[in-house]
């Protein structure tokens, strides 16, 4: 669809909005593999056989020679998946869109490596898991770990201090930047 073009991106919103109302309500799904599969019974056994308006026939009809026009897919694997790194906060959770996913207590601080595909989600602090957990596409959920949980319990009963670092910082007085910056002194 080329850019400013309000009349084409109404073509796509009335599609999503007769799917939104004639296939979603009153289904349930347990995993995108089952909305999948009820999208497309549905899309054979319902819509693509009522006569189309704008068309002027039925979809139905038109798919075997719609296909045959299509080209092959090249034949690259594309990775699907999201990465991205985040510090790891007190509360022990990383947030994906509005779930909440548990990461072990050991990570708190530390910059975990998450990976996010359609069925699951994992972190890694230093290539070693962290979390795996099944991804979740409800809203607002909260997706813990028995074990993250555990872990979680014994650190609040016995709290460990952090490690301080064995790193040899400056320091300096404050006059020394009033002189780099020359700021004048009264």
């Amino acid at each position: 669809m080329r850019p400013a073009f309000p009349e084409g991106k109404g073509v796509v919103a009335r599609d999503n909005e007769y799917y939104e109302t004639s296939f979603l309500p009153g289904r349930a799904f347990t995993s995108v593999a089952d909305f999948n599969g009820q999208f497309h019974t549905w899309l054979e056994e319902r819509a693509n056989v009522r006569m189309h308006r704008t068309l002027r026939c039925r979809p139905s009809e038109r798919l075997v020679a719609d296909r045959a026009a299509m080209m092959a897919l090249p034949p690259i694997h594309v990775d699907t998946t999201h990465h991205f790194a985040v510090r790891l906060p007190r509360d022990h959770f990383i947030r994906l869109g509005t779930c909440d996913y548990s990461v072990h207590p050991k990570a708190i601080g530390r910059i975990v490596d998450v990976r996010v595909d359609l069925t699951s989600v994992v972190a890694t602090l230093n290539g070693d898991d962290v979390a795996r957990h099944a991804r979740c596409l409800a809203p607002h959920q909260t997706i813990t770990d028995d074990v993250h949980v555990a872990a979680r319990d014994a650190l609040r009963k016995h709290p460990q201090h952090t490690p301080t670092l064995a790193v040899d910082v400056e320091v300096r007085g404050l006059a020394s930047y009033d002189r780099i910056f020359a700021v004048a002194t009264a």
